[in-house]
């Protein structure tokens, strides 16, 4: 065992050191809570150029995709990079640590097992944070869309254009939620000059949820056909949206006291034991 953490060691240092600054620009893209481990997750991308990886498997597809729709398609190629690299950051440093407990214990079938467990385990969650972020996302837009809606239809039923009413909003906004996100991409997209349905198109492609989807639909109509009805179709849409963030609450309202559910167990087995232990030790007196 020793042989093998000195020599993880060894390629883990070795990769740090091959890869120098030449992920500066790709590690800028890393969430703030991630740069403390930039060192590892730059041997990452180095093992995977040295091997040159293509990331074009169905797996890293799937990943690509969900990135998108996370992050936008501008650097989703760079986040899947990194992404990966993580995994391989993650799995060194963990094979390496157990190289090294395995250095103080006698090594067997259940620990190498162990091993194996653990680190699937961790590479797991790593993709599995996606699929929550994912779901985080969708349901924040799921419960701020509503509230967008009428105030579209406010400020469209006051004489601004749709690109205007969108403009506005985004501009008086105060809050950091991913809609508002989504919007702030979507008005970047108009003022450099892209053709209004595309930027509709995209908005749509990258929020995908089927509130959006149909509101971009009757946007792109309107744009195409022209229609009197637009801000009657946007009222229809904002009394179903506001029927789903009611369900939304009311899912998120069960969740929440089914989480309560176990430490409210353990306050009354504590409760419990204060009571009884009193009654017991009189017993034995």
């Amino acid at each position: 065992m020793t042989a093998v953490f000195v020599s993880l060691v060894t390629i883990i240092i070795f990769l740090y050191l091959k890869s120098g600054n030449r992920f500066n620009e790709e590690l800028s893209l890393l969430d703030s809570g991630k740069k403390r481990y930039r060192g590892l997750i730059s041997a990452g991308l180095q093992l995977g150029e040295l091997f040159n990886h293509k990331y074009d498997t169905a797996y890293e597809k799937r990943l690509q995709r969900k990135l998108c729709e996370l992050k936008g398609d501008k650097n989703s190629r760079v986040l899947l990079k990194l992404h990966i690299a993580e995994k391989i950051a993650h799995a060194l440093l963990l094979t390496a640590a157990f190289a090294f407990i395995g250095m103080q214990v006698e090594v067997d079938s259940s620990f190498m097992v162990f091993c194996l467990v653990v680190t699937g385990a961790v590479l797991y969650a790593t993709d599995r944070q996606l699929d929550n972020d994912i779901r985080d996302k969708r349901r924040s837009m799921q419960l701020e869309f509503p509230e967008f809606l009428n105030k579209l239809i406010l400020l469209v039923n006051a004489g601004l254009t749709v690109s205007g009413a969108i403009r506005k909003i985004a501009r008086d906004n105060k809050k950091e939620a991913p809609l508002y996100t989504e919007l702030g991409f979507a008005i970047n997209e108009l003022n450099s000059g892209k053709a209004e349905y595309l930027v509709y198109e995209d908005f749509a492609r990258r929020c995908r949820m089927q509130e959006v989807n149909m509101f971009a639909s009757a946007l792109i109509q309107n744009l195409r056909k022209g229609s009197d009805e637009l801000v009657a179709i946007l009222r229809l849409q904002s009394a179903a949206c506001w029927e789903s963030r009611k369900n939304t609450a009311k899912k998120l309202g069960e969740e929440a006291s089914t989480k309560l559910i176990i430490p409210m167990i353990l306050i009354f087995i504590a409760i419990l034991i204060m009571i009884i232990t009193p009654a017991v030790l009189q017993l034995k007196l």
